[in-house]
């Protein structure tokens, strides 16, 4: 198949330069950016590059962790595989409403074809592993290997050449192998290392999200008012995202395992744990052990009040699953409350309530539908979840960069993946100064939790 032909390029459209609902306080004035002009533009993460590039990633990584899922429950026969499925599909349809705004409806055809033919032979890859048919397994494959080479193809043509077919190709090759990989290793009973392969998976879209919007804003540059979407602010960004959006989607399947008394359930909450840790190894890595233990445990707790909702629910116990509630209620009014102040007032602590509240509501209404049978609603709340935690990715990173301006005042935009197709960076790690800033935060969050803490348990 050869996709060197012409493409109907039209002006970027209103659908990839909208940014995502802040649900914090601390908003942007874009006038007041552009007055100040690109330099000072650039310190910002709300900019027209930063916004698309958080458009795809937010995409690109919910249709790797939708891809696991739908193959997972495709291979136990699950009643919500449909739901499932459609959930993928409708990711489609929105990647393809993103393509469609750049490059026109044509060129949007065209992806989506070869989009839903490539989940099409996962599908056809997890038919085979239920039949016990090799042979199918490894035509699946084949399909997978020249879909790569073609869409490729089709990409280096739409950008003009600025994403190159060979290096996309390895890059579709990893990707490819991560879905694979989690699902054979779920299929054979190696948990742990399957979702490991999942967070892999989904950290790895980050990468193509970055490779990609790097190429549109290059080739449309006018459209973005001379921001980029590979600046530290932006990375920073994309950074908090990708944490937040993954405890998201590791907390509506842990809660699901749970229900179900699933064989993964520990595998799977050991993955949300994982996530946790990555917050309470940084700030032991500058405060000390016993700082990073009082955070973890204070971070944990929030988690337990989930489990505590879905053991409360498996016991038909409703006064369990008020008091979880109740616990949910008063640590979202606590940690909106230290967030603020650590913050110096960037972040409102009403509105950060609010939009806890919102993830509250989000993962239970997911929970308590999936219970009921009500698939088609539970997938509709773990994708406004999933959506939900960018708005709170580009809230608190708005709010560390405007407190620290001077750390992501470089003009340089960070180094592009060589493929486009890369991870969210060459060294596999998340941004430096989003480590130390993202500690000093919540670090001032954990005292004052503790000192609250504290004097509650002397009254």
């Amino acid at each position: 198949m050869n996709w060197k032909r012409s493409l109907a390029v039209l002006p970027l459209g209103a659908a990839l330069l909208i940014p995502a609902n802040s649900v914090f306080g601390h908003g942007h004035d874009e006038e007041s950016d552009m007055e100040e002009g690109h330099g000072e533009y650039e310190v910002r993460v709300s900019t027209p590059a930063a916004d698309l590039r958080a458009t795809l990633d937010q995409y690109l990584s919910e249709h790797a962790f939708l891809a696991v899922l739908t193959m997972q429950k495709g291979i136990e026969g699950a009643e919500d595989f449909e739901a499932t499925a459609g959930a993928l599909s409708n990711n489609t349809d929105d990647l393809t409403g993103a393509i469609a705004s750049v490059y026109g409806d044509e060129a949007g055809e065209m992806f989506r074809g070869m989009w839903e033919d490539h989940i099409g032979y996962f599908v056809d890859y997890v038919t085979a592993t239920a039949e016990e048919d090799e042979a199918g397994r490894e035509a699946a494959l084949a399909e997978l290997d020249n879909y790569r080479v073609d869409f490729s193809e089709f990409l280096e043509s739409a950008t003009e050449e600025r994403l190159e077919a060979g290096a996309l190709a390895e890059g579709l090759q990893m990707h490819v192998d991560q879905l694979v990989w989690a699902f054979d290793n779920y299929n054979a009973g190696e948990f742990g290392t399957a979702y490991d392969n999942v967070s892999e998976a989904m950290e790895h879209m980050f990468g193509v999200g970055k490779g990609l919007s790097t190429a549109i804003v290059d080739q449309f540059d006018e459209d973005f008012e001379g921001s980029h979407p590979d600046t530290p602010a932006a990375d920073l960004r994309a950074d908090l995202n990708f944490l937040f959006s993954e405890h998201a989607a590791l907390a509506v399947v842990t809660m699901q395992k749970g229900i179900d008394g699933a064989e993964d359930f520990e595998s799977i909450a050991g993955s949300l744990n994982e996530n946790t840790e990555e917050l309470s190894a940084a700030i032991a890595s500058v405060y000390g052990e016993e700082a990073g233990e009082a955070f973890n445990e204070q971070w944990s707790e929030h988690i337990g009040y989930f489990v505590d909702y879905v053991t409360a629910t498996a016991e038909d116990d409703e006064m369990g699953k008020e008091e979880a509630l109740e616990n949910l209620d008063g640590y979202r009014a606590t940690f909106s409350e230290f967030l603020e102040t650590a913050t110096e007032e960037r972040l409102d602590a009403t509105e950060l309530a609010d939009g806890l509240q919102m993830h509250v509501n989000q993962l239970v209404g997911a929970f308590d539908s999936y219970v009921e049978g009500d698939y088609e609603t539970t997938y509709e709340n773990v994708r406004e979840a999933y959506g939900h935690m960018y708005g709170v990715g580009e809230g608190v990173s708005g709010a560390i960069v405007d407190q620290f301006p001077e750390k992501f005042e470089s003009g340089m935009p960070s180094e592009m993946p060589k493929t486009g197709l890369g991870g969210m960076s060459d060294s596999n790690s998340m941004s430096p100064w989003y480590l130390y800033s993202i500690m000093t935060i919540l670090l001032a969050a954990g005292v004052v939790m503790i000192t609250r803490r504290k004097t509650s348990n002397q009254q």
